[in-house]
């Protein structure tokens, strides 16, 4: 049991701040990452020297990566711990920062994810080595048996995964910070390169250089601080098929609850809300299908409706309950380090009022959401 402890402080993000997503070879990970810091300081109107600790995100970027991007605005003596935790590595970061000053250890925190992409699929090596040395590490692949998996038990089709990109395209077209912003039609989607198949090219996410930074505080200075009502990772449940860590599912001991749905419950009851009172959802479309089991793990709707409902338009920006608002992954791109605080980043946004184009209509309660290789998935519940 999650509930809230009341000797607990209360943690606000006061300052948010991304990079443009892209793939820029002449601009270093730690160029980006101080580039986040310093505009994010800026918008939180907080000083370097107020800043207590600092929790970097990343992937590939080495030893020490979060020293190099503090270095280059310098260093203050204050402790900066480095988390990799592949694709949530930018939640992970957002919740020991926001441990950090729940549990009264800090007043003032900085969260970072930053993340300079190889080229060509994503070399994971999350998986047991025998599995490794059989090449079961290709994410493609994986995504697509656990889709034709969906679409065996539920009827989903290629067609419903298209909507997902159209959807995701078109919301990213209104964001500025988006590797891609241009929209697709289903048409283009469909005939699109085949990867692994029922996979198309344009159902799965491109790579992205980025970083995004995150001002946390207990005495929040300003309206525009947004409330963080939960911050939960959970990490593998035993018996569990996860095709993206290479885990196979338990015959005798398969788990009644999943790593998505105890992620999501945890994290419900810790803000004491649920899937009916979240305004706005940042799900994790690494590719397009992800998305709508996504939506249905997280308890939004029942297993295999979430097509329906995207053919109704409920998951548009203007819907009942707008998802990937920013474009996810599918637009935005995806360095592995940054994107899950980048869905953070973005329900600041929206939970201000300051989406601009993509603004939805007064949203009080938003919700991210994450996967990452081991398996890990990390729920975030933010609150004007």
């Amino acid at each position: 049991m999650m509930g809230k402890n009341t000797q607990w402080k209360d943690v606000y993000v006061q300052g948010t701040s991304t990079t443009k997503w892209g793939f820029f070879p002449d601009v270093s990970a730690s160029s980006m990452g101080s580039e986040a810091i310093v505009n994010a300081l800026r918008d939180a109107r907080t000083k370097w020297g107020e800043v207590e600790a600092v929790f970097a995100g990343s992937v590939y970027q080495g030893t020490a990566s979060g020293h190099r991007v503090v270095g280059e605005i310098g260093f203050t003596g204050i402790p900066i711990v480095n988390v990799e935790n592949a694709c949530s590595s930018g939640a992970t970061a957002f919740r020991l920062a926001y441990d950090s000053i729940r549990l009264g250890q800090y007043e003032t925190v900085l969260a970072i994810g930053f993340e300079k992409m190889p080229r060509g699929p994503i070399p994971s090596t999350a998986f047991p080595g025998w599995q490794l040395a059989m090449g079961f590490n290709v994410q493609p692949a994986n995504y697509a048996l656990e889709t034709m998996e969906y679409m065996r038990q539920y009827g989903a089709t290629v067609e419903d995964f298209a909507r997902v990109s159209v959807k995701n395209r078109r919301n990213g077209s209104l964001n500025p910070n988006a590797r891609f912003q241009k929209e697709v039609s289903a048409e283009e989607v469909l005939q699109s390169a085949m990867i692994a198949s029922p996979l198309r090219l344009l159902n799965c996410c491109p790579l992205a250089d980025g970083a995004v930074a995150m001002v946390l505080t207990s005495k929040p200075e300003s309206n525009r601080a947004i409330h963080v009502a939960s911050s939960v990772l959970v990490s593998g449940v035993y018996g569990e098929e996860s095709y993206q860590s290479g885990i196979t599912a338990s015959v005798q001991h398969y788990p009644s609850e999943g790593i998505v749905e105890k992620s999501a419950r945890q994290a419900f009851e810790m803000a004491g809300y649920g899937p009916k009172d979240i305004d706005v959802v940042q799900a994790y479309d690494s590719m397009g299908p992800g998305e709508l089991w996504d939506i249905e793990k997280l308890g939004f709707c029942a297993r295999g409706t979430a097509p329906e409902l995207l053919r109704e338009g409920v998951f548009d920006l203007m819907g009942r309950l707008p998802v990937n608002t920013d474009g996810g992954l599918l637009s935005r791109g995806h360095p592995l380090g940054a994107t899950a605080l980048a869905q953070i980043h973005e329900l600041v946004l929206q939970l201000r009022g300051e989406a601009g184009h993509r603004q939805v209509a007064d949203p009080k309660l938003g919700l991210a959401h994450a996967m990452g290789a081991g398996p890990n998935s990390a729920v975030t519940i933010l609150q004007r």
